[in-house]
């Protein structure tokens, strides 16, 4: 039994690592694929987000530190876990379109759209399976009021890509769904797109 002069030795959590965000491929048509799950584009900011209980830095493609959305920072390290996420910053109308401007000029309330995994809790997650990253961040971000989970379809890339330009959207991101990190992906830019002014 433990006297009360033993020391035990503190819990150290480890600090998440640096990530560069994974590039895409530019496609000109839209395909089908079994292999593939399809997302949605929105137009924003690339963000890698870099979480610790009761902190968040939001961090650029260019690996600067975004100063300007600082109570997206507070919102997003409520979720008191260690993890790096990887999404875009946007914000969006009430139909859920995303508007760039309005993101460039601070109107509205930002949330944001989260599409991977890279980091949980210590464990470097990039060479699962793209599917069992979503599944994990899916259950992460669940109910979070400033995180919006990047749903897909899998196999259905140009009805997807339909629908993107139906609704005036940026056009569609193709992943290879058994894929590691950053792992054939790929966008296909909806040729009519016009960012929303207003």
């Amino acid at each position: 039994m433990a006297n009360s002069q033993t020391v035990f030795p503190e819990v150290t959590i480890p600090r998440t690592p640096a990530f560069t965000p994974a590039r895409l491929a530019r496609l000109r048509a839209p395909f089908d694929d079994r292999h593939f799950l399809f997302e949605l584009k929105y137009d924003g900011w690339r963000a890698v987000a870099h979480l610790q209980p009761g902190e968040c830095r939001l961090v650029s493609r260019n690996r600067k530190q975004y100063q300007c959305f600082p109570t997206l920072g507070e919102s997003l390290a409520l979720l008191n876990r260690s993890a790096v996420l990887d999404g875009e910053i946007v914000v969006l109308d009430d139909a859920g379109r995303p508007h760039l401007r309005d993101l460039q000029c601070r109107r509205g309330d930002p949330i944001l759209c989260v599409f991977d995994c890279l980091w949980l809790d210590g464990v470097d997650l990039r060479t699962l399976p793209l599917i069992e990253r979503k599944r994990q961040l899916e259950r992460l971000v669940r109910g979070h009021p400033r995180i919006l989970f990047a749903g897909h379809v899998e196999g259905q890339g140009r009805e997807l890509f339909r629908t993107a330009c139906e609704h005036n959207l940026e056009g569609v991101v193709a992943k290879r769904k058994e894929g590691a990190y950053g792992q054939d992906w790929f966008k296909i830019r909806n040729p009519g797109y016009q960012p929303v002014q207003r």
